[in-house]
């Protein structure tokens, strides 16, 4: 193995694992202790603070140092580096316009044949469209410090009158809040925490970009479930309008059975939605966020149906076909001037 790609080798043992015996290394590696100590003299003469560690299995282990030392990465690590970056600019935080800066500095310093993989891998990241300010690096940083650590988080939250809460059960609340912070999730462009709620005894998610720590934090904290166990699934529900407890379906589910061919009905509906019968019918099964939003998702196939149930669906249905019939029955209004 030649040297360079042997200190590589080195470095990514020492920053997986705290200590590692000078034995241990040099078996893993299939050399000789004394070259293991050359290679970590090599990567402190690059600036990595490798110390040495006494006793009867004396080795090495990496501390943090006090500058950022040159990095070293496998072709993959670079290539995923670069695809990480990109990705950053849109992902609605103070941190796109350092990222792009990195990624232009990482691509100019990689050899020509990762350059050309990275060149290669063409694609776009696209932002959500969703309105929204990034937050502030500061803010973000300070949320997430609460989080690893398990220390109640006390901020001030603007209201949704001015700011648009992601939760909206916590309007009526004053600004002074506290909570103890749970998951930092990304969605959508924009950073929510999930947290649990001191104030109302629930769970609630709060906007980032809206929310403004203060210091110091609270007393650490037993962690808790999140209800249903899946951050991710309790996220969805309630972007859906699920409660509290909900594990991430629809708070409105309903089955009809469409007049039309799978075939048609495929390319808009999840595999688990979509039961085709033999008749050229299809059972189709979905959710929405309200018993008529359900019923104008149905109609938007364009086909005759008939629901299965629920019998809030098979109502919802009829007040839409109401609602669309006043409309049809409407004439225009003469406003011309005579």
């Amino acid at each position: 193995m030649p040297a360079s790609s042997r200190m590589l080798t080195v470095l990514s043992l020492l920053q997986a694992r705290r200590d590692w015996p000078a034995r241990v290394l040099a078996e893993r590696l299939d050399i000789s202790e004394r070259t293991v100590r050359r290679d970590v003299d090599r990567l402190r003469g690059l600036g990595y603070r490798i110390r040495a560690v006494k006793g009867p299995d004396g080795g090495y282990r990496l501390d943090a140092g006090s500058e950022l030392p040159p990095l070293l990465f496998d072709d993959d690590q670079a290539v995923a580096l670069a695809v990480a970056l990109q990705n950053a600019a849109v992902a609605g935080s103070a941190f796109g316009e350092p990222a792009l800066r990195a990624l232009a500095a990482v691509r100019q310093i990689l050899p020509n044949r990762l350059r050309h993989r990275i060149d290669g891998l063409r694609f776009t990241a696209v932002p959500t469209g969703v309105p929204t300010d990034a937050v502030d690096a500061d803010v973000l940083l300070a949320v997430s410090a609460a989080v690893r650590s398990g220390e109640v988080l006390r901020f001030d939250y603007r209201s949704p009158e001015t700011a648009g809460d992601a939760s909206p059960a916590s309007r009526d609340l004053p600004p002074g809040r506290r909570a103890e912070p749970h998951h930092l999730v990304a969605r959508n462009g924009r950073w929510y925490l999930v947290a649990y709620d001191l104030d109302r005894g629930d769970w609630r998610t709060f906007r980032v970009d809206r929310l403004s720590p203060k210091t110091p934090t609270g007393p650490r904290f037993a962690p808790r479930e999140v209800p249903g166990g899946d951050v991710a699934r309790f996220v969805s529900a309630r972007f859906r309008g699920g409660s509290s407890d909900a594990a991430g379906g629809w708070p409105c589910t309903g089955t009809v059975i469409l007049r039309a061919a799978a075939a048609e009905l495929r390319p808009h509906l999840a595999d688990e939605a979509l039961d085709e019968l033999d008749d050229g019918r299809c059972r189709v099964t979905l959710g929405s966020w309200s018993w008529v939003a359900l019923a104008g998702r149905i109609a938007q196939f364009d086909a005759d149906f008939e629901v299965v149930g629920p019998p809030e669906l098979a109502q919802a249905s009829a007040a839409l076909a109401g609602r669309f019939s006043a409309v049809g029955e409407r004439r225009p209004q003469d406003d011309a001037v005579h």
